[in-house]
């Protein structure tokens, strides 16, 4: 059913030519219904100065006045084929009927049929939150209708709530400004908000007000950063580091031999080995903390180039202010946004952190998988909780799935902060031109990381156990012990001793007691163990 609105139809030439215009449709196109909206206040505050209008209550699509045969006709087809007509500067295309954006999103669809990866949903919503404190802000200046401000508000605010996901089909490998992006937003909230406000609002001039796809993606990559490391990462690694050190205190009392170069050395007790994976995280913290207040400085003010043309003066401040109260993260536009708009330097920085964490944990995720191999031909030192089958052919294999997962993920972000590099260098003259990718990849980096630092404190760090005869049948055979005697009966004799406790598989106080003056009472007290994890010189 299409409906014909008109307005006061007695006496309208408008009207009645619009009739007769949609009177020459052939009887079996499409049911039409004709009301007079005289009376009909949301109708009128919505379209009194489209009158007529043709509308599709089941698509919400419509054709405002003016309008010819062939714009009918266009108009009924594309309903009939799920599909309604939309113009932009360059002419007019097919959206989908059901499609809350427009044209210029319609042709990138079109345009970058690439990969099928769309933008990160906490990129949009964070594009959402740029266009919802830009309308605050304009509103406060006097430069935006406050009842459009308000729609676009409302709108907006529906994205940030995660509504309306399916509405941003644009490929990560788009336009290098994000432009796209940028009106896929505009257009979806400026379609929106014409129906909370009753009125045209419209991507360009309302939403988009003041504004550039320059400096709001920018801003906005450097926004989400910002947001899912407080929300994410942060919380994440601080739960990893706290896991880690609650384990290596319940373990102080286990003493295994230490390794270098996968070879035997030196005990250690297992306290101090997780302490250090534990120093790795929360140094990985004080590294993004360091980061992160370059990355707090924002491009929007800058607009097309930097110079802030068709920007009130006020706005870049006042919008920083405003965000900053929202997020509660120390927004401030940036000292140049010549600087802003042309390079991509915190986010290369800040993914260069996150490769550091990346390899902080493919070192702790291979320390889990060597110390669980076995669990009788590997070294069998810990066992990892068993989670799932570990084969499909062998029954009763268990795998070490966390740590194997984790590394791939540290293998992912070390790619892409490769491809965050090459990026990073991508800015001519005045715009970078890889901003979407970089969005993109330093999101998917920080999603991956916190996701998996969870997984590795909850599901593997927290619940392994300790195979306490393994570790102590190794660790009483381990010739390099005698490394404690040099002091008393020096480097060669120590070497000596070794060599022959090695050559005939046994255990070191033995062959030292043979080998040297030092009786077994004075060996088993320098050669313990746990002593021997203090330090120092022991005599």
């Amino acid at each position: 059913m299409i409906q014909l609105l008109l307005l006061g139809t007695a006496g309208c030439h408008l009207c009645e030519e619009a009739e007769a215009i949609v009177g020459n449709l052939p009887p079996d196109a499409i049911s039409l219904e004709t009301i007079d909206i005289a009376d009909a206040e949301h109708w009128q505050a919505r379209y009194a100065t489209r009158i007529p209008v043709l509308y599709h209550p089941q698509t919400t699509s419509e054709l405002c006045w003016p309008f010819g045969q062939s714009d009918v006709n266009h108009f009924i087809e594309a309903l009939m084929t799920g599909y309604r007509l939309e113009k932009d500067s360059m002419g007019e295309l097919q959206v989908p009927a059901s499609a809350l954006y427009a044209a210029q999103t319609q042709r990138a669809v079109e345009n970058f049929p690439v990969s099928g990866l769309t933008m990160p949903p906490a990129f949009i919503k964070t594009v959402a939150l740029v266009k919802k404190t830009a309308a605050q802000v304009l509103c406060d200046l006097g430069e935006l209708d406050a009842e459009l401000a308000d729609a676009i508000i409302a709108a907006a605010q529906q994205i940030i709530d995660g509504q309306h996901k399916d509405q941003f089909p644009v490929d990560v490998f788009q336009t290098g400004s994000g432009t796209s992006t940028n009106m896929n937003v505009n257009e979806v909230l400026a379609n929106l908000a014409t129906k909370i406000a009753g009125k045209p609002v419209s991507a360009n001039d309302h939403v988009n007000m003041g504004q550039s796809s320059n400096d709001v993606i920018p801003t906005a990559i450097h926004i989400s950063a910002a947001l899912e490391c407080k929300r994410s990462l942060l919380p994440a690694l601080a739960h990893l580091a706290d896991t880690i050190e609650l384990k290596a205190a319940s373990l102080d009392h286990v003493t295994k031999t230490g390794r270098t170069h996968l070879m035997d050395a030196m005990p250690v007790r297992m306290s101090q080995e997780l302490g250090g994976w534990a120093l790795q995280i929360s140094n990985a913290r004080a590294r993004l903390h360091a980061t992160l207040p370059r990355v707090y400085k924002l491009a929007q003010g800058g607009t097309a180039v930097g110079t802030g043309i068709n920007a009130d003066a006020r706005f870049a401040g006042q919008f920083a202010a405003v965000l900053s109260a929202e997020t509660g993260l120390p927004f401030v536009p940036n000292d140049s946004f010549f600087e802003s708009l042309s390079s991509q330097d915190a986010i290369v920085e800040l993914s260069g952190q996150l490769k550091t964490i990346a390899v902080s944990l493919m070192k702790i995720a291979n320390d889990l998988r060597w110390m669980n191999s076995g669990p009788l031909a590997g070294l069998g030192e810990i066992e990892l909780p068993a989670l799932q089958p570990g084969s499909s052919i062998m029954p009763g294999k268990v795998n070490p799935v966390i740590p194997e997962a984790t590394a791939m993920v540290a293998a992912q972000v070390i790619g892409n902060d490769a491809t965050i590099t090459i990026a990073g260098q991508s800015g001519s003259f005045q715009l970078n031109v890889m901003l979407p990718v970089i969005a993109f990849n330093i999101l998917q980096s920080i999603e991956l990381l916190s996701n998996v630092s969870r997984l590795l404190a909850d599901k593997a760090i927290a619940g392994f156990t300790v195979r306490q005869d393994n570790l102590q049948h190794a660790l009483a055979r381990n010739p390099i012990l005698v490394t404690a005697l040099n002091p008393i009966i020096g480097y060669a004799k120590a070497a000596e001793v070794a060599k022959a406790a090695y050559k005939q598989g046994r255990p070191i106080i033995e062959v030292a007691a043979e080998m040297t003056e030092l009786s077994v009472e004075e060996l088993t007290k320098l050669l313990d163990p746990v002593q021997l994890t203090e330090g120092g010189i022991n005599e």
